[in-house]
């Protein structure tokens, strides 16, 4: 073959070519032109950093290092609570106990960035969060178990997939129920629940109020050796479930009696078929008589753990990672919102 006839060759396949891809180039700037808006550039994400004013409880954590990116594979996500970095922080987060106990004060003697939004954060119902009125037109964002929270931090949740080894109910436990409570009040729903309910079935009660407090190391193994656990809420508050029903009853392997909000609220955050809820019932005679019946009949018993073969849960302990949840949250989140009347929200 001559150079010539190659060149010409070279040309027509370049003819080929063209004549097959112009209708797509053509028609891809028409798309263009037409939904610009699906073809937004992508947007470098930058680094969002977050400091928490002070520590829950008073009990710290270390944040050397980048701790969201290390230990919950959240990037451009910075933690710290050296409060001389006030003026460059985008988010400050004040916990709701240590304003009220008067244990902190909000920096309002400092010049606030205009860019700067302040969270509100607390785990608890509204009956355990006082002086509200005070932190009017302060807060730009709540954080929360509640689910309309801005940035909702739940104590667990439920999600797709099984436990790798497996799990097997024990069917020779030698406790019938069990109940830890520390803060047992007299004006408790769930104080007249237990006390009518003992009267049926044996209940072995820990914790501080009747002076048999669990050490950490032992809580889950002792209620382990129970069929049930009652996860009685200290308050029947809207969307508040705790760590007794997420730790206590689910990582124990019981199952748990529940009382706190109602049983859609924790049919929309629980596995399918992975609890009993007071509420069900028109008695503790009748629930008492229910309990029994599932302690006796295996297949009963195990439908309560059917969930295992489907879901697991996740639970949430560690202040780090809540405060890392802000960062995901974060594009998304409102920008001018300004919480007026906090106590309004809180105990609505």
């Amino acid at each position: 073959m001559t150079r010539s006839e190659s060149r010409a060759l070279c040309f027509l396949f370049l003819l080929l070519v063209l004549s097959f891809f112009s209708p797509l180039l053509y028609y891809s700037f028409l798309d263009y032109k037409l939904y610009p808006h699906l073809y937004t550039p992508p947007v470098l994400q930058r680094n969002i950093s977050i400091l928490l004013w002070h520590w829950p409880f008073g009990r710290s954590y270390s944040l050397d290092g980048n701790k969201c990116l290390k230990m919950y594979n959240i990037s451009h996500c910075f933690l710290t609570d050296n409060t001389s970095s006030f003026s460059t922080a985008d988010v400050v987060v004040f916990h709701h106990r240590e304003l009220s106990k008067n244990r902190s004060v909000m920096p309002l003697h400092l010049d606030r960035p205009i860019s700067q939004r302040w969270v509100w954060l607390s785990l608890e119902p509204p009956v355990n969060n006082a002086n509200l009125k005070q932190l009017n037109d302060f807060f730009n964002w709540t954080m929360s178990y509640r689910r309309d929270a801005d940035i909702f931090i739940p104590y667990g949740k439920t999600i797709r997939g099984t436990y790798e080894l497996g799990f097997q109910t024990a069917s020779n436990r030698s406790c019938f129920v069990s109940w830890v409570v520390s803060r047992y009040q007299l004006n408790q729903t769930r104080t007249g629940v237990y006390q009518s309910l003992k009267k049926y079935i044996p209940i072995e009660v820990y914790g501080k109020w009747n002076k048999k407090p669990l050490p950490e190391k032992k809580l889950l193994s002792t209620i382990g050796n129970c069929l049930f656990y009652l996860a009685f809420e200290n308050s029947e508050a809207k969307d508040y479930i705790s760590e007794k029903l997420w730790r206590n009853a689910f990582q124990a392997g019981a199952i748990p009696v529940v009382l706190g909000p109602n049983r859609a609220t924790y049919e929309a955050v629980a596995p399918p078929h992975s609890f009993i809820h007071v509420a069900d019932f028109r008695s503790t005679a009748n629930l008492a008589a229910y309990l029994k019946h599932v302690a006796s009949d295996k297949q009963a018993y195990e439908e309560f753990f059917r969930w295992h073969r489907t879901h697991k849960i996740k639970t949430y302990t560690d202040w780090r990672e809540r405060l890392c949840q802000i960062c995901v949250k974060y594009p998304s989140l409102p920008t001018n919102k300004l919480y007026h009347d906090l106590e309004g929200w809180v105990n609505s």
